[in-house]
């Protein structure tokens, strides 16, 4: 008669209660493995909840080649997650939980309800019943001198010694949520590579506005704008005026580019198309009609619906002596130059870039340095823009590195 096995379960530790934490919960403990999930907060997921508010952007359902551009240099790297656990599969295990989505006009995806709270219930749910253990409020400090983690907690400080550990903290924006990017200290100490973390999806600061700038425009939405960098084509969208310089959806997007350019010149200058459905030469003509006694002001308003926001812009970027020559003001509506010197803080950022080198790790997300320690989610050295692009690696790096840690607990045993 064969006897039961009495041979212990493999057990994990996670650090960090993201949707890349929680994805490695799931994909471990569904292989039959004790996962304990330590998260520094009263709660998990506070970043994805806030990510939530105003409309839950899970993913983008544009066509994969498109989809993975937007991981720029790091797209090789981001490939093979998506590939195991891209756009597709990830709207396929939301409706596995009870959740269904939509398509944007944007060709973004939400949950019908465009919340996050239900559906992060639902997955906690199905984690707990899987027997994931969750401990709020106990924050990892790091390795002791025996190689174990030390982890802080309201009971006092705690020793773990896991079969394996994952790293899930998160990158270096929004500190009041979680992501503080402390750990960057613990894993230098240990000489993983990394790369500063720095601000991305964010705003950026001119030199100065002008008192009427910030007065009167800080806040004002740009509508209807494109926006180009260096001799790339520009981006349609809009953007917001702010009292230190400009933000928003479009900025966003040329985040990256903006922050290389700044890092490397100490500026960036940017052209801003205030009628990007109107050519130059049409403008132009448009410009040199009569105006009678009319100002330049109303002339611009009434031949070409520039006024507001978009005539304050023009007035503060464009020289006076512009405003007599219809050939000049036309070139100037098409590109007006603004100059930028430096990304808000990082704190500010929506995103972070920067982090744990991939060429830190192995194929399966686990540090060459530290043999049984895997990375995921934003803490990696990847970036991109939002969409639901951001999550979704969170989500597919997740899943990779769990998947890593059975085969790599399985090959030990």
């Amino acid at each position: 008669m064969t006897q039961p096995s009495t041979s212990i379960p493999p057990h994990v530790a996670i650090i960090g209660g993201g949707p890349a934490g929680l994805m490695a919960a799931e994909v471990l403990s569904q292989a039959g493995i004790k996962v304990d999930l330590y998260d520094g907060m009263p709660s998990v997921g506070r970043k994805f909840l806030l990510a939530g508010v105003g409309g839950m952007n899970i993913t983008h359902s544009e066509a994969y080649p498109a989809f993975l551009s937007r991981y720029a240099e790091r797209a090789p790297q981001i490939a093979p997650l998506l590939r195991s656990f891209g756009a597709d599969a990830l709207c396929q295990w939301i409706h596995e939980l009870g959740i269904e989505t939509f398509v944007g006009s944007s060709g973004r995806v939400f949950p019908t309800d465009m919340k996050a709270a239900p559906l992060l219930r639902a997955w906690l749910k199905r984690l707990r019943d899987n027997g994931v253990v969750i401990h709020t409020r106990h924050r990892w400090l790091g390795w002791n001198s025996e190689g174990k983690l030390e982890v802080s907690s309201r009971e006092g400080q705690k020793t773990l010694s896991p079969d394996a550990t994952l790293l899930a903290l998160g990158g270096g924006s929004w500190s009041r949520l979680g992501s503080d990017g402390a750990w960057m200290l613990a894993l230098e100490n240990q000489g993983v590579g990394l790369a500063p973390l720095q601000p991305s999806n964010c705003g950026f600061e001119v030199q100065v506005w002008s008192e009427l700038m910030v007065s009167k425009f800080a806040g004002a939405p740009l509508k209807n704008i494109a926006i180009g960098l260096n001799d790339d084509i520009p981006r349609l969208g809009e953007c917001v005026i702010t009292a230190t310089g400009i933000e928003g959806s479009l900025i966003y997007a040329l985040s990256a580019p903006i922050r290389e350019a700044i890092n490397v010149h100490g500026s960036a200058t940017i052209h801003i198309d205030l009628l990007p459905g109107r050519p130059v030469d049409k403008i132009q003509a448009a410009l040199s009609k009569p105006r009678g006694s009319r100002s330049v002001s109303k002339h611009l308003h009434s031949q070409l619906g520039i006024d507001g926001v978009k005539a304050a812009l023009l007035r503060e970027l464009t020289p006076a002596s512009s405003f007599a020559d219809p050939a000049l003001l036309a070139r100037a509506i098409k590109a007006l130059p603004l100059t930028l010197v430096k990304a808000r803080p990082l704190d500010e950022a929506i995103s972070s870039a920067g982090g744990v080198l991939f060429e830190s790790m192995d194929e399966r997300l686990m540090l060459k340095q530290l043999p049984g320690v895997f990375c995921a989610g934003e803490m990696l050295d990847w970036e991109a823009p939002t969409g639901g692009y951001l999550l979704t690696a969170c989500f597919a790096s997740g899943r990779a590195a769990g998947m890593g840690m059975v085969e790599w607990m399985q090959s030990k045993g």
